[in-house]
């Protein structure tokens, strides 16, 4: 395919088009989101056929998964969009800003989501020591309904009005029309309270495990299920703590960058809004691997913790957390 520039008209711009660029960065985010689409449909139809897996935490999973379809769903539209009118991701547009609300409400409902689960899975292994802690359905569902419920309130302002269609003083700069005080508004609050839960659930469960350890040990009774569980935790939530960090930061310091950076709009080059496409494709790519990782990893634990021998009053016998 020749190269033929695609200039921006709204104003005098430094950023311009190739058509080689637009389809280089477009195609690839299509098929990332394709893939995603399946993936996540595939998880929620096994959920839901499944009968044997209608447990809380995998109610937890099926509301991640459907959040994840969501969020794969906007950015291929998102992408679309990039691909038909390119100069409109610059300048910003009504399509748009509906395309990103969407967007919004599926990634803090995959946040919120992602919470949910480390606090059942914290609950589970709790459940050890606390039989009054484990999770019912109905709190599943409340948990996956509050999640959403959040989520749309939040995802939903730029369509109630704060927006930044008209007033480019207050608009951000890559996510236009959305507005600056916006994305700080739903950005740095989510992104501490969710790596501050995270961390908080998986350590207390290792930190559960090595106290269980200690008194089985104490009492005479030699197993090795509780060194193997923590290798398991502290493996899983390194995972989950990587791919979290690595999916997220590139949009988190995007936002940063927008609030920090006053420069003119004419004055901002192309690269700029390449490394914005490559955020779009990381928080994708999050949607891709969720199912994978939540749904293989964080079983298996519940299966661990079962096996475990709970001392209860001077007697070691069998829990079954997994059963949560």
């Amino acid at each position: 395919m020749s190269v033929s520039n695609v200039s921006l008209g709204h104003t005098n711009s430094s950023v311009t088009w190739s058509y080689c660029l637009v389809l280089s960065l477009g195609i690839p985010q299509l098929v990332i989101n394709l893939i995603s689409i399946g993936c996540n449909c595939l998880v929620i139809l096994a959920m839901v056929s499944a009968r044997h897996q209608h447990k809380p935490i995998f109610i937890l999973f099926g509301s991640l998964a459907l959040s994840d379809l969501l969020s794969s769903s906007s950015s291929f539209w998102i992408a679309l969009l990039f691909l038909t009118e390119p100069e409109d991701t610059v300048y910003g547009s009504a399509a748009l800003m509906h395309a990103y609300a969407i967007l919004a409400i599926s990634i803090l409902s995959t946040v919120y989501n992602l919470m949910s689960i480390g606090i059942e899975r914290y609950l589970t292994v709790a459940d050890c020591l606390r039989p009054r802690y484990r999770i019912s359905h109905c709190q599943a569902w409340l948990a996956a309904g509050t999640s959403w419920l959040l989520a749309g309130l939040f995802g939903a302002l730029p369509l109630m009005g704060w927006n930044c269609l008209g007033n480019e003083e207050a608009s951000s700069a890559l996510y236009r029309p959305l507005c600056i005080d916006y994305l700080l508004f739903i950005t740095i609050p989510n992104c501490v309270v969710t790596f501050a839960c995270l961390t908080f659930t998986y350590v207390a469960i290792i930190v559960i495990l090595k106290r269980q350890k200690g008194i089985i040990v104490a009492q005479g009774h030699v197993s090795n299920s509780y060194r193997v569980a923590e290798a398991h935790v502290a493996k899983t939530s390194v995972v989950i703590w990587i791919m979290t960090a690595v999916s997220y930061a590139p949009f988190f310091s995007s936002v940063l960058w927008d609030a920090i950076d006053h420069s003119p709009l004419e004055d901002l080059h192309i690269h700029i809004y390449v490394f914005r496409n490559f955020t779009a494709m990381m928080i994708t790519l999050n949607s891709l691997v969720n199912p994978i990782v939540y749904s293989q990893k964080l079983k298996g634990l519940g299966n661990t913790v079962g096996s475990f021998r709970c001392p209860v009053n001077n007697k070691v016998h069998m829990q079954t957390a997994n059963n949560a």
